[in-house]
């Protein structure tokens, strides 16, 4: 059988990385800047970065719609970081302008864990993963309310900061407020992947 194809959203942010740790896989990689690219995708990433930032370029590139179809349509989407906040379909501490491509009925605040100074690390434990998942958080945001149809996958269990959700799966879509392409630790993108294989399979047909 073919091997997925999964696309990473490469207008800004930690492109790459996600592309090495995909790559290692065995899937097909694609950066994807424009709709074409995303039309070879059978999921996609969005990585860390700057959320108002990838927001605008997706509009600049005209991006934005076509991303936020194929996500409605059920494409298997991965956000990591600020990929989290442009899938929430709710933003505390956000600019008065900010636009999110939606999907998770989640409600994220932004940068609540401080500036890149503050950054940190922690074990996690996460559904789905066998042994602990060291996360990495850089000026991250943390969920703070889940619709019903949301599981929570992890939270964090730092001072201050206890029992914070920061991983996150609504049906194809899943989210992580850490970087998980950081570290070395591939279980996470293989969780992501495993999604991905199982919706091509049942429903090669639609979410394209």
């Amino acid at each position: 059988m073919k091997p997925p194809t999964i696309g990473v959203f490469a207008l800004q942010g930690d492109v790459r990385e996600h592309l090495r740790v995909l790559a290692s896989l065995g899937v097909d990689t694609i950066a994807v800047r424009r709709p074409s690219e995303l039309d070879a995708c059978d999921g996609l990433v969005i990585p860390g970065g700057e959320s108002t930032t990838m927001a605008k370029l997706a509009r600049t590139f005209e991006l934005f719609e076509p991303l936020r179809d194929r996500i409605k349509r059920g494409m298997p989407t991965f956000g990591t970081c600020a990929g989290m906040i442009m899938l929430a379909d709710r933003i505390e501490g956000g600019t008065s302008d900010q636009e999110t491509l939606g999907g998770l009925d989640i409600t994220v605040r932004r940068n609540v864990f401080g500036r890149q100074v503050d950054s940190f690390e922690d074990d996690l434990t996460i559904d789905g993963i066998d042994g602990p998942v060291h996360a990495i958080f850089i000026r991250a945001p943390w969920v703070e309310q889940v619709g019903p149809g949301v599981e929570v996958l992890g939270r964090v269990e730092v001072p201050g900061a206890v029992g914070r959700i920061v991983a996150v799966r609504q049906g194809p879509l899943m989210a992580t407020s850490f970087h998980p392409e950081v570290g070395g630790d591939s279980r996470f993108h293989q969780l992501f992947v495993d999604l991905v294989r199982s919706v091509t399979t049942t429903d090669p047909v639609t979410q394209k």
